[in-house]
């Protein structure tokens, strides 16, 4: 009787479909593109900024298809992202102080180091200046894509490494939007927004494990940030926190993670890529390209994150801090840390929020985001796969 095939890991399972959605956030990026420079470019602008609903905030006016995805969508984008982080710190890959220390390390230095590479090459510049958050943050999926088309030459710990720095990043990214991307607080809907959260963060602490309660929880939290002047993506990540978690597959925060995967990985994160990576080349020359913006960009994703990343780990290995990814070389280190250069989802998003209503900014940060992790991408593809 022929032996039966061993099931794959979670982990195994989850970076299969990060890769494959990120993949699908490659072709939807590009289609967007395709887009915005064909005969139908003038269709393509006119239904993200068609209104499609009410005045739900006075600050952001009636609802537009673009609204829907960037603050209404991408809220479930960052309640995943939440609920990987809580996973991770309650029992996964950054639990203990050691298993964390290099990927802090590591993710610390790969946001610093961009944002102040950023600021050198504009010149702190006051009109661009409200931009050094853009090449701090990594593109998850984006980036385990690009990994998986290097083949099985690059070693799991690597992968691991990857997902983690990731994480991380994320982690600072939602820190970052907190703090500088939010102006105009109305107290009453923020002091809601917290009762709100204290509301499910107590029947965590009486041990409810349905997830409806939480589902509505987070919904009227989301509003209640998006009517608070804070981002209400930021409602997604909070309300993650909330949620009853532990080893057991069948906890909540398990059952929910694996619902929002598919979701998130192959039709949401692509939606925001289309809705956001079309920029119309009409009238641009290579002037364009040297504009402070795009170039603070383009130079701050692709050297500023594998300097900042490559150099951590290797001054964290040779004082003995951390140790480096098991089985892996150098050059496949230096590999993936160029992929983190791959900014795509969320530089994109705080692009957005660092130039609200500037559509000529908003068009010079997709076209910088775009050449640096283009650039990263390919070269890091190069690295890997060339790589003994």
């Amino acid at each position: 009787m022929a032996a039966r095939e061993p099931q794959p890991s979670i982990l195994q399972r989850f970076l299969q479909d990060e890769a494959a959605g990120g993949i699908v956030l490659i072709a939807a990026a590009a289609l967007a593109m395709i887009a915005a420079n064909s005969p139908f470019a003038e269709a393509y602008f006119h239904l993200l900024h068609a209104e499609t609903g009410p005045v739900l905030s006075p600050k952001l006016g009636p609802m537009t298809v673009h609204l829907w995805i960037n603050d209404a969508l991408m809220a479930v984008f960052f309640l995943l992202v939440g609920l990987e982080i809580k996973r991770e710190l309650v029992g996964g890959e950054l639990a203990s102080a050691e298993k964390r220390r290099l990927p802090v390390i590591a993710a610390v230095a790969g946001m610093a180091v961009p944002a102040l590479l950023y600021l050198a090459v504009t010149g702190g510049a006051t009109e661009v200046r409200s931009g050094w958050a853009i090449p701090a943050a990594t593109d998850i999926a984006f980036a385990i894509g690009v990994l998986a088309l290097a083949g099985p030459r690059v070693p799991a710990s690597l992968k691991l490494f990857l997902t983690t720095v990731a994480i991380v990043d994320d982690m600072g990214a939602v820190a970052i939007i907190a703090l500088f991307y939010t102006h105009g607080l109305a107290l009453a809907a923020l002091g809601g927004a917290a009762a709100v959260a204290v509301a499910m963060a107590t029947l965590n602490r009486f041990g409810v494990k349905m997830l409806w309660p939480y589902l509505i929880g987070f919904a009227a939290l989301w509003y209640l940030v998006l009517l608070s002047g804070v981002h209400a993506t930021i409602a997604g990540v909070i309300a993650a926190m909330t949620i009853p978690g532990g080893a057991d597959e069948s906890s909540p925060l398990h059952r929910l993670e694996h619902a929002l995967s598919p979701c998130v990985a192959f039709a949401i994160v692509p939606l925001f890529g289309f809705a956001n990576a079309g920029v119309s080349l009409a009238g641009m020359s290579l002037a364009t390209l040297t504009q402070p913006l795009v170039l603070g960009i383009a130079l701050a994703l692709f050297f500023g994150k594998q300097i900042g990343i490559f150099a951590a780990v290797r001054l964290a290995a040779a004082s003995r801090i951390a140790q480096p990814p098991e089985g892996a070389s150098w050059r496949q280190v230096y590999g993936v840390a160029l992929l983190c250069g791959i900014g795509f989802t969320m530089s994109l998003f705080i692009g957005g929020l660092a130039f609200p209503g500037n559509e000529a900014m908003i068009d010079q940060v997709k076209i910088g985001v775009l050449l640096g992790s283009l650039a990263s991408a390919l070269t890091g593809f190069v690295v890997l796969k060339t790589s003994p």
